[in-house]
């Protein structure tokens, strides 16, 4: 995908000539033009396509505008908005001084008998014909201010030279024919003051009839319009704008031993980074020295910073909130994480949603109608009441007051808007066709493992028939062998289990791993077998097994089965010896995200792999009332394809095997710790790996395609009622419009359809009852994305701050705790009190209470929200080792008490 900037357009007929001058380009396919952000996005190959660049280029300024390819900047956002509308306020205000004086003879002395500046009496008082003065006055004034406007007269003019008439076309020649209609009129005035035939004419002592304020009131008020509208239009990018502030700009690199700063923009793969606390990660990297802290809010969701150390990757835009660590780039700007995701938000909001389709049609007819409709009623309004004045008034309202821009806006500001607070929430929507879809599915099928569920097996029962130690132990020493997630899962567990104990794992000999079944080996001569039902009871010569004991057995497996628990089966030379059950448990928030879905009237469904009774025992949990269970990976895709034919599915997964089906189905999600494969299959990404934003993304689609409802509506209805207005039609009852009021009802449509996308910024995901602590955790992820550690720490730890009061409490129990264990073992013979400086967070507390008690016979209560920590010891401690130990960890000693 190719993005290219466009220059030279001003409504939305400019870009439906645009778009439709490149889709007759062969191989240029899925052109998109946005003017919302004067760019347009070419499905093609910038490595491979370089001719088709070219000749996309050529045919864009064939079509009367300008295109160049876009460069990639993610660090730093788009001031093209704020400069063009900083332009417009100049044009603007320059345009306004010159228009009141204007006004003040055109309409104030010539309407209501104000009296004349005292420069154009004198003039008058000289013999010269107060007709002349008044008329040259006027038409100089509104020369300037045309001049001053003369952008709606180049690009209007060039466009009709181009054959592509645009909305600066009507305003152009609404604007000109007034000023030129006015200056003919005035000419015979002009011709008897220089001829010294001054009063001869009646027709001098009476002012001809002008136009002159109307031409200068015209293009101020279009002026004015416009400006307001690219001031919401950078309203609009505000969400992008947020993310892109997120970007670091300057790195530390080493550089022959020496720390060197440098823009972001400037680091190569292979570079070394120097980061230090409180410093952004500016590449995609990994960690080759030190440890630190890491907060990856930006990318995850997650505000509790993760431990890391070397050979640990880290991700640009993400913060260190305390350690220093260097970094080797493995990936630089669009390639990173970061990139990526800037790169989806930015693609999405330059493409089009079908909705658009009806608008882009109107749109590339709309001017030419306008100019055959101005036209008509010109010709009928002279025709039926001879009257020229009132049809060339009729001709020129209907130019001035027709907006195409409302249409061309309706669409991609909404789009711009709702892309940009779904960015900020982790949901990220690859296309405008994605956004909308997402807004119409009515089933939302679910992967289990990974989606509905964490994704990570854990131990949750025990059974055996001998001692509990010597089991886990057989059990750890086989399942170590194997890679299986189950295996890992019960290594885990057992290393945890054992980790206070010298633990020496047993020795298996002749280990086989048969898939789909379990583990065999030997130990001391003996066979050590693991695996499902079939294998261990059906396969296995057991000789302590009954067949009652065996029945006993399986309805134990099957109870387990039921409550959505995997038993694993163990045998040692040849006697059953227990089963460990492991389960995937669901999230917390799945059961919550199925119950709104079905509010939302979203039928269900869960597809799994996994056995029947653990699938329905998930589903049971969360509430799905629909189950496919034993799908294999192909199979998974044809049930979507089937759900598809009636009804249109979003699919929700994340793993390899979901790429078939999260590609099948209308819409698919991908939830972002998946895999890259699922992730490019899918329409939409959830970065947060949370279910609820499936739910999120389909209330903001829907708020977006009503959004764009409206707006469309208005653009339409604005029109379809103005222009008959314009033209005339209630002049029978009386009622005619002035051009200067068409020209103020054009400049505001467009102002009001991006006002009202403006308004989705006042969308909340959350029920009213959240709403306080959504504002809270708003908050929190402002400090922790935009200050220094400190603050950082603040926002990420602050959530329920705890009282002072309740610190000492808390000290107070646990010193009672460590009086009590030491009154055992000889009694305290030191108690202090160290103030320290620079504690902000949990991980602070930690790093302090672990320094101190590395001192022989330390125990410590420390405290970041009061800011001290109580030491005790059996033994002697000075003052100086207390304070080094606090120091070494890079935080500050106050006082010792």
């Amino acid at each position: 995908m190719v993005r290219f900037d466009v220059t030279g357009m001003t409504c939305a007929a400019c870009s439906a000539r645009v778009q439709r001058a490149v889709e007759q380009i062969e191989n240029a396919k899925q052109v998109n033009v946005n003017l919302l952000t004067n760019s347009m996005t070419v499905d093609i190959d910038i490595q491979k396509d370089k001719a088709l660049i070219d000749q996309i280029i050529a045919a864009v300024e064939k079509a009367g505008y300008g295109a160049k390819v876009q460069k990639s900047k993610i660090n730093s956002k788009n001031k093209k908005l704020d400069d063009e509308t900083k332009k417009m306020i100049c044009r603007f205000l320059i345009s306004v001084v010159l228009l009141l004086p204007l006004m003040y003879v055109s309409m104030g002395h010539m309407m209501w008998n104000f009296p004349l500046p005292k420069f154009l009496n004198i003039l008058h008082q000289n013999g010269i014909c107060k007709t002349f003065v008044l008329g040259l006055y006027q038409a100089i004034l509104s020369l300037v201010i045309l001049i001053i406007n003369k952008k709606f007269f180049v690009s209007g003019f060039k466009a009709i030279l181009n054959k592509s008439p645009n909305m600066d076309t009507l305003v152009a020649l609404g604007s000109g024919v007034s000023y030129l209609y006015s200056l003919f009129n005035l000419i015979p005035v002009i011709v008897l003051q220089f001829s010294n035939k001054i009063f001869v004419s009646e027709f001098v002592n009476k002012m001809p009839t002008v136009y002159f304020e109307s031409a200068a009131m015209i293009v101020t008020l279009i002026t004015l319009g416009k400006t307001l509208e690219s001031f919401s239009k950078g309203k609009t990018t505000n969400a992008l704008n947020a993310l892109l502030e997120l970007a670091p700009q300057k790195a530390n690199v080493l550089r022959d031993g020496k720390e060197i700063l440098i823009d972001v923009e400037d680091l190569k793969i292979g570079d070394v980074v120097v980061v230090k606390t409180g410093e952004a990660i500016p590449a995609d990297a990994i960690i080759i020295e030190g440890t630190c802290s890491i907060n990856e809010s930006n990318l995850t969701g997650e505000s509790i910073p993760c431990d890391k150390g070397e050979g640990a990757e880290v991700f640009a835009s993400t913060l260190c909130v305390s350690g220093k660590i260097l970094i080797k780039v493995n990936k630089v700007g669009s390639e990173t994480a970061f990139g990526k995701i800037i790169q989806l938000v930015t693609d999405a909001s330059s493409s089009k949603a079908p909705i658009a389709k009806a608008s882009d049609k109107a749109s590339a007819i709309f001017v030419p109608s306008v100019l055959v409709i101005a036209i008509i009623t010109f010709a009928i309004w002279w025709l039926v009441k001879k009257d020229f004045l009132f049809a060339f008034n009729a001709a020129i309202c209907v130019l001035v007051i027709s907006c195409p821009c409302s249409l061309g806006l309706a669409t991609p500001v909404s789009i711009m808007v709702g892309n940009g607070i779904a960015a900020k929430k982790g949901i990220l929507f690859k296309s405008a066709s994605s956004l909308e879809a997402l807004s119409k599915i009515e089933v939302c099928v679910m992967d289990k493992t990974g989606t509905v569920t964490n994704g990570t097996p854990i131990v949750t029962d025990i059974v055996t028939t001998i001692d509990q130690k010597e089991f886990l132990s057989l059990a750890y020493s086989i399942e170590k062998n194997s890679a299986h997630p189950l295996a890992k899962s019960i290594t885990n567990y057992c290393e945890e289990y054992f980790k206070n104990e010298n633990f020496v794992q047993k020795k298996i000999e002749n280990f086989v791993e048969k898939i789909g079944s379990g583990l065999e080996g030997t130990f001391e001569n003996k066979i050590l077998k693991c695996g499902n039902e079939n294998f261990i009871l059906e396969n296995s010569n057991l000789e302590n097994l009954s067949t009652e004991k065996k029945q006993e057995i399986q309805n134990q497996i099957s109870n387990f089965a039921q409550d959505g628990k995997t038993p694993l089966l163990f045998a040692f030379d040849k006697s059953y010896i227990g089963m460990i059950c492991v389960s995937d448990t669901e999230k917390e928030t799945s059961k919550e995200a199925v119950l709104d879905l079905q509010k939302l009237k979203i039928e269900t469904v869960l597809l799994t792999g996994d056995n029947e009774k653990t699938a329905n025992a998930i589903a049971n949990r969360v509430g799905i009332k629909k189950v496919f269970a034993n799908v294999k990976p192909d199979q998974k895709e044809q049930i979507v394809a089937k759900l598809s034919r009636s009804k249109k599915v979003a699919m929700v997964g994340d793993g390899v095997n979901d790429a078939p089906s999260l590609k099948r189905a209308f819409v698919g999600i991908a939830v972002g710790k998946g895999t890259d494969v699922a992730i490019e299959a899918a329409d939409v990404v959830l970065l947060k790996n949370d279910l609820l934003d499936v739910v999120k993304g389909i209330k903001i689609s829907k708020a977006i395609l009503k959004n764009i409802h409206q707006n469309l509506f208005w653009a339409f209805f604005y029109n379809v009622l103005c222009i008959p207005v314009a033209a005339g039609i209630l002049s029978p009852w009386g009622i005619v419009l002035k051009p200067m009021y068409g020209a103020l009802a054009m400049s505001l449509s467009s102002f009001c359809v991006v006002m009202n996308a403006l308004r989705l910024n006042l969308f909340s995901f959350e029920k009213k009852s959240e709403k306080r602590i959504e504002k809270l955790e708003e908050k929190k992820s402002t400090q922790t994305q935009k200050n220094c550690c400190k603050r950082i720490c603040e926002g990420q730890n602050v959530q329920i701050a705890k009282t002072e009061q309740t610190v000492q409490h808390e000290q107070s129990d646990n010193l009672s705790n460590i009086k009590n264990q030491n009154s055992t073992s000889g009694g305290i013979l030191m108690k202090k009190t160290i103030t320290i400086k620079g504690m902000m967070c949990e991980h602070c507390q930690k790093h302090v209470k672990d320094a101190l008690e590395k001192i022989a016979g330390v125990s410590a209560t420390v405290s970041h929200q009061a800011g001290t920590a109580i030491v005790e010891s059996s033994n002697d401690v000075s003052d100086d080792e207390l304070t080094k130990a606090v120091v070494d960890e890079g935080y500050e000693v106050v006082g010792i008490e």
